[in-house]
């Protein structure tokens, strides 16, 4: 990383989110800040394992302005993955993540991208992490992450760490500054919400492939990232 830890460089480069899909939903308006819109939809992003993520994008009026962006356009992301809470939530406040667009261009539908769901966060560990395994035995860690963000805010972005990443991070403190690459995926879940009646909701979260404790050392485990072959296992 360029620059010193806490500048303004730096807090731009702390939380990296490139991504390349389809548009899966119309444009919505969101809402109004200093007289600029801002819109959301909803992105349809491809795994290796052939199933898709569906993640959510807030775009600026200003970047789209000149684009016909439809359902079924090819593009590509660059910006943050930032959370906010919904207090208009009626069950209370709810952390809300979205991809926010910093650039955002339409691709031709052929043409080949490397890797199409790209996330680098930078930031503390706020919440001790809770690790646990599934029922079919693969080792989970949940990870609470607070990154730092222009004019003294933080993104607070829920990650999962897998196997031998999730036996290490089980070990870390609140407090301990870690760095991770990895994916945004997208998994449906059953919310009981009483003795007779459940809802499916949607989580979003950071998929770790690789982590590194600052100061400390980088745990690199591609292939103990078991996202894709359980594909949204339910936990």
């Amino acid at each position: 990383m360029r620059g010193e830890w806490g500048s303004v460089e730096n807090i731009v480069e702390n939380n990296i989110v490139e991504v390349v899909g389809t548009v899966n939903s119309a444009l919505n308006y969101s809402h109004e800040v200093y007289g600029e819109g801002f819109y959301e939809f909803t992105l349809k992003v491809p795994r290796l394992s052939e199933i898709n993520d569906y993640i959510p994008v807030t775009v600026s009026e200003r970047l789209i302005k000149d684009m016909n962006l439809k359902v079924g356009e090819r593009v590509e992301i660059s910006g943050q993955f930032r959370s906010y809470n919904n207090y208009s939530n009626a069950s209370g406040n709810r952390l809300i993540l979205t991809v926010f667009a910093k650039d955002i261009k339409i691709l031709e539908p052929d043409k080949k991208v490397k890797n199409p769901n790209y996330i680098y966060l930078n930031g503390y560990i706020c919440k001790v992490p809770v690790y646990r395994t599934t029922p079919f035995g693969r080792e989970i860690s949940d990870i609470l992450l607070a990154v730092n963000r222009s004019y003294n805010k933080s993104d607070y972005i829920p990650c999962i760490a897998w196997g031998r990443n999730a036996r290490y991070s089980a070990t870390l403190k609140v407090g301990e500054n870690i760095k991770i690459w990895g994916r945004i995926q997208s998994r449906e879940y059953q919310k009981k919400i009483s003795n007779t009646e459940t809802i499916t909701r949607t989580a979003y979260e950071v998929s770790i492939s690789k982590m590194e404790v600052v100061n400390k050392e980088v745990i690199d485990t591609q292939g103990d990232n078991q996202s894709d072959a359980e594909d949204n296992e339910d936990e």
